[in-house]
């Protein structure tokens, strides 16, 4: 047996009902439609989620809940833009806001390791990566997470 061998079974497949072709064929008039209203319109589409023009359920249900923290994204900052800062300073979300790195000083921020850090620097940032680890340790500078 082959897939060019099969056949469907009796009585798989039906004539299709020919509509609107008098009365005596059952299916006349109005061909099955019932009379008026969208529905016994060509073309008509109802939309899956209407309810008959009553307020929608989606619209119902109170609205509620919260973003939870890890879905918040992180503003990313490279080792590299950190030399910009002087020896022994401070860098966190307010040094990198107002020195232009990142949008504003709510976000939290993830430090990664593309580039070298040329000075000690003191970073402060809700996450770093494990290369930047090494070499802000490597400059002799200090990480702290926020």
């Amino acid at each position: 047996m082959s897939l060019g061998n099969l056949k469907k079974p009796a009585g798989a497949t039906h004539r299709s009902k020919r509509l609107g072709r008098g009365r005596a064929s059952g299916k006349g008039k109005t061909s099955g439609r019932g009379t008026k209203g969208a529905k016994a319109r060509t073309g008509f589409r109802q939309r899956p989620e209407f309810e008959g023009g009553q307020m929608p359920f989606v619209r119902r249900i109170p609205k509620r809940g919260f973003t939870h923290e890890k879905r918040r994204p992180f503003a990313v900052v490279n080792l590299e833009a950190l030399n910009r800062f002087p020896a022994d300073a401070v860098v966190n979300a307010k040094a990198l806001a107002e020195a232009g790195l990142i949008r504003s000083e709510g976000l939290r921020v993830k430090v990664l390791g593309d580039g070298e850090l040329k000075q000690k620097l003191t970073v402060q940032a809700a996450a770093f990566s494990g290369s930047a680890l090494k070499k802000i340790a490597a400059a002799g500078g200090k990480t702290e997470t926020a």
